[in-house]
């Protein structure tokens, strides 16, 4: 299992205070225990192998929590900024990915067993990504996905499932909790000579922290390995999701701050949700000649997704695509060449929303989308402790629609994009244990259907956005990681110079955000993590994430401050005991609070909330465990829907969760 080590100012005087502590070793025990690599530890050498920022967070790192969420599973990824808005709905953002995109998810490539989730127009949702079915998750920060072919500002991140050959046996997890929680986990894997099967079954209800917040859900996941030969082997995956999530809405600043369990009133009347029924197949084919590796595959994802908002959204996808990867390894040459292509269908309608039923209809309207990328990369070592390398990525798209019915003015259209982003970096290990790094590269963003398609004007007219283009950016990234000691560290500092940010802001609380392109804008930050064990029974995690995003002169904002992410975010956890008898408190410092608004006049308090988790062994393979989260019931703002003028009766926040505890029980046979 990968550590992690997150250092910058806040970081230090704790880093100071725990390594005066001695490390008592009990010298007289000399016993070796050797243990076979894990999926973990592979996925862990392939990520020290990359010039930038990545972090591999495996299931022991988070087996502990009530995992709800990605917050639940990344909370201590170095630079992953995740904020809770209710149940599994969650901002995620890394490197100002997706700023103002607080629904859905776009900026980031989503994959699940290195295939993408993202629709043909790189949106998605991410309550598709089940943490607890996963074994291990792979964050590769910005330009340092290019090994996913993505091309993003924030980069990727891969859940990876167990097979029959990682995880034999039977494996059950119950959890009960606060607001009439249950969730239950039951998975299964067997292996042969040449075949494997692994499956899990997980199911889900809660009331929610606030009003009108239930959930359900329902899910499978599923793979079948097949070794055909010493050359060719191949895995079948499955995943089936079945999830309705009520939507509780946004409130005013007054009323997230005293009345944190109520429930906006215009979603309740609205009975406003987001409920998803999918069905993904995928294959991954390998091919191993030793040298030379190579991986073909194909998915197909069916989707239905009833989401009554400011009216009923009504639709039914279903996206194909296929993907390769080639690896050569020669001495101190290897090369990567890599390609994918995603296409998608939307059956896209629209109802008016009669208290979450549908009424009549007022859209009808046929959405096509084809995003396509073709990947390189070559990595040298001239000499044991240097690695040069460079790369790139080229993506293409289009985004297409044809209306058959609207109730209102509608068009049709389509656009077309296409990017080239280069990277270039360096790897240097001046010594054992410890790298340095540096990279320069591009990144580039399609708009999706949202982006592509709005409705604008005076009368309002459904249309498509002709002068919409892909967001840019160039960004510079230096940074260590390493182990010395119990200390292992991993430190990033990166500047972004971006051209037209894809930025959203509400302009009616009642219909969906308008999303512009910006003139030019800066990110700039430090995504730090330290890792303190000094003994068997004690470690101190951190992370620490420093935020800068501005606008840069523009002619409306000047060089504001951008909305939505705090400057600073401290997390740390303190794990006190061995794995047979422990606790860990927690805490989450947000010093201030980020802006609301664009004009930088109004922004959230900031906050600090305390936790702890804990977890004790009852008999060999039965574990318990205890989750206490916000002790102290803290008042506080998380997550806000950005706006260009706020107001006291502005309904853009969503307040922290509220105090809830979770207990549970795991078993192994």
């Amino acid at each position: 299992m990968k550590t992690h080590i997150h250092g910058a100012a806040p970081l230090l005087a704790l880093a100071t205070c725990i390594a005066a502590i001695p490390a008592h070793a009990d010298e007289a025990d000399s016993t070796i225990i050797v243990t076979a690599p894990t999926a973990t530890d592979a996925a862990g050498e392939r990520a020290a192998q990359t010039p930038g920022g990545t972090d591999v967070v495996s299931y022991d790192d988070y087996a502990d929590k009530s995992v709800v969420s990605l917050r639940d599973t990344l909370a201590f990824s170095p630079g992953v900024y995740l904020q809770p808005r209710y149940g599994q709905e969650i901002r995620i953002a890394i490197r100002g990915s997706g700023l103002s995109r607080g629904f859905h998810m776009r900026g980031l490539t989503l994959l699940q067993d290195g295939v993408p989730i993202n629709l043909a127009d790189d949106n998605g949702d991410f309550q598709e990504l089940e943490p607890i079915f996963f074994d291990h998750l792979e964050v590769y920060r910005g330009s340092n996905a290019l090994r996913f072919g993505s091309g993003t500002l924030g980069g990727a991140i891969n859940g990876v499932t167990p097979t029959g050959r990682t995880a034999q046996g039977i494996y059950l997890r119950g959890d009960v909790g606060s607001f009439d929680s249950v969730r239950g986990l039951v998975s299964a894997g067997v292996a042969g000579d040449n075949v494997d099967a692994w499956g899990a079954i997980s199911a889900d209800t809660s009331d929610g922290d606030r009003d009108h917040a239930k959930r359900r859900s329902l899910r499978f996941q599923g793979n079948i390995g097949l070794k055909l030969s010493e050359v060719v082997s191949t895995r079948f995956y499955a995943s089936i999701n079945n999830i309705d999530q009520q939507l509780p809405g946004a409130l005013t600043m007054a009323e997230a701050l005293s009345t944190p369990r109520k429930a906006n009133a215009g979603a309740v009347a609205g009975d406003q949700g987001r409920d998803i029924d999918s069905l993904r197949l995928q294959n991954r084919t390998r091919f191993d000649w030793g040298a030379l590796t190579l991986d073909v595959g194909g998915f197909v994802n069916v989707k239905s997704l009833h989401h009554p908002i400011f009216q009923l959204i009504d639709q039914k996808s279903t996206d194909v695509g296929g993907f390769f990867r080639a690896d050569y390894a020669a001495g101190p040459v290897e090369l990567t060449l890599g390609g994918e292509i995603r296409r998608g269908s939307t059956d896209a309608r629209q109802f008016v929303n009669a208290g979450g039923r549908r009424g009549a209809l007022t859209l009808d309207a046929d959405q096509k989308a084809q995003t396509a990328t073709l990947y390189g990369e070559v990595r040298v070592r001239p000499v044991e402790t240097l690695t040069l390398i460079a790369g790139g990525v080229y993506a293409d798209g289009w985004r297409k629609r044809q209306v058959n019915f609207s109730v209102a003015p509608a068009t049709d259209g389509r656009i077309d994009f296409d990017a080239f982003s280069p990277k270039v970096g360096l790897l240097l290990e001046p010594a054992a244990d410890i790298q340095l790094f540096a990279n320069y590269s591009r990144s580039a963003e399609f708009p999706g259907f949202g982006e592509v398609f709005q409705t604008i004007g005076t009368p309002p007219v459904s249309t498509v956005v002709s002068d919409i283009r892909p967001q840019r950016a160039w960004t510079a990234e230096i940074g260590t990681r390493g182990k010395l000691g119990f200390a292992s560290w991993d430190i990033a500092f990166y500047r972004s110079t971006i051209k037209g940010e894809l930025l959203q802001f509400t302009t009616n609380p009642s219909i969906p955000a308008a999303t512009f392109n910006a003139g030019r804008t800066l990110h700039r930050g430090v995504e730090a993590g330290l890792d303190l064990a000094p003994t068997g029974w004690l470690r101190l995690r951190q992370v620490y994430t420093y935020s800068d995003f501005r606008f840069r002169g523009d002619a409306q904002f000047g060089d504001n401050r951008l909305p939505v992410v705090p400057k600073h975010v401290y997390r740390a956890e303190l794990r006190l005991g061995i794995d047979a008898l422990h606790v860990a408190p927690n805490l989450e410092w947000v010093p201030d609070g980020p802006f609301a608004d664009y004009r930088g006049r109004v922004r959230t308090p900031g906050y600090a909330l305390i936790g702890v988790t804990g977890g004790a062994t009852i008999m060999k393979g039965i574990d318990a465990f205890v989750d206490i989260r916000n002790i102290t019931g803290k008042r506080a703002i998380g997550d806000i829907s950005a706006a260009i003028a706020v107001t006291p009766a502005s309904a853009i926040y969503y307040p922290v969760e509220r105090r809830a505890i979770s207990a549970g029980i795991r078993a192994r046979f």
